[in-house]
Order: C-alpha cells, then structure tokens, then sequence
C-alpha cells in the first residue's frame, strides 16, 4: 500500500490531513491491484496462467522481492522447506545465498553437502543454473532453480575470484544433514607448544547447536582445557535464538547479547544471556572471515563487546537484518525484514559487519587448503602440518591465548624495597 507524500501543516490538523490522504491513496491502490487482477483474468492469452491464486501469489512475490533481497513470500512448499532447514534437514545441494552488489552470492557451502563436495566455494557467484542465466533472478528464484528431488542432477555455473573465473559444477541434489558441532579437541601439540587449547567449529545456528556446544564444552573442560578457540569462519547465520544461547554460555544472565530495532518503538526488542550454566576460567578467541554471516555476527559481536573473547580474522559479512516469519491462513507465509541487529554497544552490523580486534587473512590458496582439509581431502597424517603451515588466522589465535596465559599464570613480581640512606 503506498502513501502520498502530503505538505507540511501543523498540530493536530496536519496528523488528520496525513492520515486521510494515506487511507484515501490505499484504498486508490488496492482498486487499483483489483482492476489489474480482473483485466489480466479478461484479456491475456493463455487462461491457465490466470487463475486468482497464480496471480495473487505473483504480486505477493513481487511485492516483497521489491523490498529488499531478503523480504520473500513463501509459498505453502517454501514454507515446510524452510522449517525443515531450521530442524537440521533439508533437501538440495547445500548452499547459503545472499545477495550482495547485484549478484547472487553464496555466503557458504554446508559442509558434508553435495555443493561442498564438489568443490563451490565461500564468494562464488552463481551466473547460471543449468545453463540459464541467474543475472536477473531473485535469491528465491535461484533457490528454486537448485532444489529438487534427491538423486536428481543439477548443473551450476559461477564466478570465482577478482579474476572472474568462470567454473561448471555438476551436483547430484541430496538430503542435507546439518551436524552444526565439530572438530571438537584439543589443538596439536605442535600448533600449541604443549598448552591445553580446545577448539570448537560452529558451522551454523540450529536447533540442536546450543546443547551440542554445551556438550563440546564439558568434553573439553573435562580434559583440562586452558584456553578456547571458537572457529565461526563461513557460519552462515540461522536461528537467532540458537545463536544467542551460545553466545550466552560465557555472558552473565540478564546482560544484553543484541538488540533489535525497525522503523517502529514497538518493534524494539533485546535479547538477553538467559540464565543456566556459564563457563568461564580460561581466555577465549573468536576466529571470523568474510563469510561469518548474521547469527554469527551476533555471538562474534557480543564476545568482543563484552569482553569476552577476542575476535581474530576478517571484517564479518554485514548480513545483520532480522526477517520475521509470518504464517498466513493457506500454509504460505510472508519473510519481513522488520528490524536491525545491533551489537551491546550499539554498533550496527547490517552492511557494516564486526570488526575482528586483530586482522588476519588467509590467502585464496590457503582458504582453498583449509576446505580441502574440512572435506577430508587430506590425508589424517597431514592435519596437523597444513594447520600449522597454512592457517595463519589459527596460529595467530594460538599464540594471542598463549601470551594470555602466560601472564595470566606468571608469579607476581616483588619489588624489594629501597635501602634507607644513611644520614
């Protein structure tokens, strides 16, 4: 519903005049929504095209494609999907995708899915999908272009790198299992010196990931753990309440994670640390990349403002808009962006990103080595040298926690006092 833009009056007598205008230039358009609707219905050549609920899903599509890249109607179909997702299973290739200066970025492939394993990379551009043309499509264009019946292949053509290579993958379409924990351990010894530093990788925000954590951390803690690194290097987002849970593991209960803000006071709201087990005792680095996204933007956020830990790698990719999901009676439902996340200190994140406190980045090369590494593409015998040689953004983790410990654990120094002079 759009809204005339009305002269400045004063008082009460411009609010009447505003309001009277906006209703008046609603109810214009809606008649004039209508009057489309119907001569479409009369006049277009193919009457299978034209029934009310094509036509109206149609504009609802536009509707919000026009808003934003992340606004979307769901379909009924869309909407169990997108459930599925956040359950931690869902069919497809296996790709998060954002838009970003007009094209359609994949923010990260899910690891153990088949667009993982094929070799799509964090960055690449989707130009085509089987051999049509994606330069004009919406995200959720190119969501229905990938997904399809297990089993079933897909072709997808993308650009990669400032070069702008261009790269064909062919993908067999399968069910994705989303295991949001891993590689939970205690670092090499010969990354670490010897010192106990546990690391943990969240690859998304999902349901289970907050009582997986927890468990990850007791293994650890258990194992006398000295220091923490949490790798959220292309965690593409999802729930933010699973989000905030983690993030709220080593944040006191009742302080502030995020904040989020619209257009509207009402829409203000604040997530808080909720109240339960905190763990705490041992220094802890954050590792982020270009392509840690929303949900972890947040937990990365609220650790560095807080205080907490130490953010180590690259500027975060900036995805910090909250979409409100919004059933409708027929099972489709309406995906709004209603607000903005901000950081404990009220930095925004949307289009901005968090900044890490130490800068770290790995090269083409050396990103390519670590997925390499996450597939399993390297042999077990060799792990422990491509992390040391290689991920730059780790060691210099490492050896932040290390000096912590350091002069954390040191004895204090005393200071003999001066010899009185003699008079």
């Amino acid at each position: 519903m759009l809204a005339l833009v009305c002269p400045v009056l004063s008082g009460a007598s411009q609010s009447k005049k505003t309001e009277a205008e906006e209703r008046e230039a609603g109810y214009a358009h809606v008649q004039l929504f209508t009057r489309v609707m119907a001569t479409i219905r009369e006049h277009y050549v193919d009457g299978s095209k034209v029934s009310y609920k094509e036509l109206t899903y149609g504009a609802l599509k536009g509707m919000l494609a026009a808003l934003d890249p992340h606004s979307q109607f769901l379909e009924p179909e869309d909407f169990s999907d997108m459930r599925s997702e956040t359950e931690g299973q869902f069919g497809g290739v296996g790709i998060e995708i954002s838009a970003r200066d007009g094209a359609v970025v994949i923010v990260a492939p899910k690891e153990g899915g088949p667009a993982f394993k094929a070799g799509i990379q964090p960055g690449d551009r989707i130009v085509r999908v089987d051999g049509q043309s994606m330069e004009k499509s919406s995200l959720r264009d190119v969501v229905k272009k990938l997904k399809g019946d297990p089993g079933t292949p897909v072709k997808i053509t993308v650009m990669r790198g400032n070069d702008k290579e261009i790269k064909d993958f062919s993908i067999t379409r399968d069910i994705i299992r989303i295991e949001s924990v891993k590689d939970v351990r205690l670092l090499e010894s010969e990354l670490t010196g010897g010192e106990l530093v546990g690391y943990i990788r969240i690859t998304q925000f999902n349901e289970p990931t907050a009582d997986e954590f927890e468990n990850a951390l007791r293994t650890l803690e258990s194992q006398s753990m000295g220091a923490l690194i949490l790798d959220l290097r292309n965690n593409p987002g999802g729930l933010l309440a699973s989000a905030a849970d983690v993030a709220g593991k080593f944040i006191p209960a009742g302080e502030i994670i995020v904040t989020t803000e619209g257009r509207n006071p009402a829409q203000r709201s604040v997530v808080r640390s909720p109240a339960g087990l905190k763990h705490s005792g041992y220094p802890i680095a954050v590792l982020v990349n270009t392509y840690s996204a929303s949900g972890a933007e947040i937990v990365a956020g609220a650790l560095k403002d807080l205080k907490k830990a130490i953010l180590i790698g690259e500027t975060t990719f900036g995805k910090g808009s909250v979409q409100s999901v919004l059933p409708l009676p027929d099972e489709s439902a309406i995906r709004l962006t209603t607000a903005k996340y901000y950081t404990p200190s009220h930095q925004v994140i949307h289009e901005q990103g968090v900044a890490p406190s130490i800068q770290a980045v790995l090269s083409r090369e050396e990103e390519d080595e670590l997925l390499k590494l996450r597939s399993g593409a390297t042999p077990e015998v060799e792990k422990a040298a491509v992390l040391l040689a290689n991920d730059e953004q780790l060691t210099r983790a490492v050896h932040v926690l290390k000096g912590i410990q350091f002069y954390t654990r040191r004895d204090p120094v005393t200071v003999e006092p001066a010899p009185e002079k003699s008079r």
